[in-house]
């Protein structure tokens, strides 16, 4: 039996919002953030509450159908059980009744016989919708009385060969199928096919076919189904207001707990969560706000101890400035009368110099320091180029480089490389990376290069010496951090030349990396806008770059030697820049 209901259905939708322009705008907003179809069929991009409802809706919806089909399975196979049972019982009796007719008609004519057996079919046909009957008589050899007869002869295009040699075998027994029959509507109607054998003594041997519609209980089952599927909708919307309640029943606290989370990374640490109640959501509020309390503690706490270190540092720096100006003033008086004394006591005497020279520095490195903790620097930014700087420091460091034997090779792009920039801060961070690059590089030459575009200018500093690891790339720029601490720097530094070169970088909206290989040499960039404050993307030049040989490029402009430069054949040459972009 075939219980299938098929249905379309087809709608026009209807806009609803505002009917200007702005309401208009806003509609096409809304569409593409939450319309958009990698939004819709890509749960990772769905919110919680959205993932929670599709996950019922789905669930409710798997199970509603699973019930609809096995309510509606049930309920055509029991409908078609109590039609089949009602009408073999039916045709039992009609058979009887046949079997009365033709024993009646014993000893009558042939004319008779078969006016009695066409009004007995005739009388078996039934036009109701619901219970249609139609019946066909089929001789089976000639000593029949009759010929065939049928309410409609349509019916015999049903009883195929099978069904006949079914009916001949099985004697008085009633044999039976489902076909399917056209209607007036062109659907095919479910039907019950009986058939059965009936022999009259001095009559003949005739075959009986009863056709039965089973239309009446195709409608039930329709009218079952369309319930179920009703039913199944009102449950599904049911389900979904109530799964969209208690989604926001879940989620709505952890919204604002993610809202106060985002205040608190934006530095409002007196945010909080509204907590009430003392289920678990409350008791996670509680617990959000607790820790919420204990990092806003910790950091006070923290705050106040970095404050109190940098006054410390600040006062001790200041307090120590009169004793050392002091302490400055008697070694130059006591360096000025070096040759009358002792070489045991001028040794002496240089060492105290030397020392006291290098203490100053200190102090004045943790004064610059404290300024940028306290973030009291400021710039004084005027337009300067960043070529003379670069050349204004080569020859400060050009006696450096002569008495290490090292080789300044200083190629100035031939780009404009004008920029805004404070020149004693630039000044400072050119001559800590050339002093670096110096004290580093072994006695090998140092190459400084310039670039610009249209954004920003750059400069960098290569040498070929002891280098550096990743690890140490990342490190070098902390305060009073080396990466050999047991090796004596020559040159007496205090550990805070590149910390407070990187502070001059960014006071300015730049950058300040460095790159290396470890037994190959090292890199540092300097990268500046042209305006302090303007965002740059890139460096007009690239920090990975070759340690296998020395270019004297087309853009050299010239060369800064020291006074006892290395020879020619012991010059490695450095080959043509990687080119590699690199973003910061």
């Amino acid at each position: 039996m075939d219980a299938a209901d098929r249905t379309g259905s087809g709608g026009r939708g209807e806009e609803h919002g505002p009917r200007g322009r702005t309401g208009w705008q806003r509609l096409r907003l809304l569409l593409g953030r939450y319309a958009h179809p990698r939004l819709w069929f890509d749960p990772r991009r769905w919110t919680l509450a959205v993932r929670v409802v599709a996950l019922t809706i789905l669930l409710a919806a798997i199970s509603v159908m699973s019930v609809g089909t096995y309510l509606s399975s049930v309920i055509s196979d029991g409908l078609y059980e109590q039609r089949r049972v009602q009408v073999l019982e039916e045709s039992t009796t009609i058979r009887q009744d046949l079997l009365d007719t033709l024993n009646g008609t014993a000893g009558a004519t042939s004319t008779q016989s078969q006016d009695a057996a066409a009004s007995f079919i005739q009388g078996l046909r039934s036009t109701d919708s619901g219970a249609r009957r139609d019946a066909a008589l089929v001789p089976v050899d000639t000593t029949s009385a009759t010929s065939t007869i049928a309410s409609d002869r349509a019916m015999l295009d049903l009883v195929d060969s099978d069904m006949r040699t079914s009916v001949a075998e099985s004697s008085d027994a009633l044999v039976w199928r489902s076909v399917g029959r056209p209607d007036d509507s062109g659907a095919t109607e479910p039907q019950l096919l009986v058939g059965t054998r009936v022999v009259v003594p001095g009559s003949g041997t005739y075959d009986l076919f009863l056709l039965y519609s089973l239309g009446q209980e195709q409608q039930t089952l329709q009218f079952v189904q369309r319930a179920l599927m009703g039913g199944g909708a009102v449950m599904l919307a049911l389900v979904m207001g109530i799964a969209i309640v208690v989604a926001r029943l879940v989620t709505a606290p952890l919204q604002r707990a993610a809202s106060a989370a985002e205040k608190i990374a934006a530095g409002d640490l007196g945010s909080r969560v509204e907590a009430t109640g003392s289920d678990e959501i409350a008791k996670v509020g509680r617990s959000f706000n607790a820790m919420a309390s204990n990092l806003e503690q910790k950091i006070e706490d923290l705050t106040e101890l970095s404050r109190v270190q940098q006054r410390f540092v600040s006062d001790v720096s200041h307090e120590l400035r009169t004793p050392l100006t002091t302490i400055r003033m008697a070694t130059s008086v006591l360096d000025e009368h070096r040759e009358d004394f002792t070489p045991e006591v001028a040794r002496t005497t240089e060492l105290l110099s030397a020392q006291v020279r290098r203490f100053d520095t200190l102090l004045a490195d943790l004064l610059e320091i404290s300024r940028f903790d306290a973030g009291a620097a400021v710039l004084d930014a005027r337009r300067h180029d960043l070529g003379d700087l670069v050349m204004r420091a080569a020859e400060d460091a050009r006696p450096l480089a002569g008495s290490r034997g090292s080789l300044l090779d200083v190629q100035l792009t031939s780009l404009s490389t004008e920029a805004v920039v404070d020149s004693r801060r630039i000044d400072r961070v050119l001559r800590n990376l050339l002093t670096n690059a110096i004290e580093h590089g072994a006695g090998r030459p140092v190459v400084v290069r310039t670039g610009a575009d249209d954004q920003a200018v750059a400069v960098i500093v290569q040498d070929f010496g002891v280098g550096l690891t990743p690890e140490d790339a990342e490190q070098v720029f902390a305060r009073f951090w080396r990466a050999d601490p047991s090796r004596a720097r020559t040159l007496g530094g205090t550990g805070l030349g590149l910390a407070i070169s990187l502070e001059d970088a960014h006071l300015h909206g730049g950058w300040l990396q460095a790159w290396g290989r470890r037994g190959q040499g090292a890199v540092f960039r300097l990268t500046l806008p042209r305006r302090p404050g303007t965002q740059i993307a890139r460096s007009p030049l690239a920090l990975e770059r070759s340690f296998t040989g020395l270019d004297r490029g087309q853009a050299s402009v010239g060369t800064v030697t020291g006074e006892i430069p290395v020879r020619a054949d012991a010059l490695p040459s450095l080959g043509e820049d990687a080119e590699v972009e690199d973003d910061a």
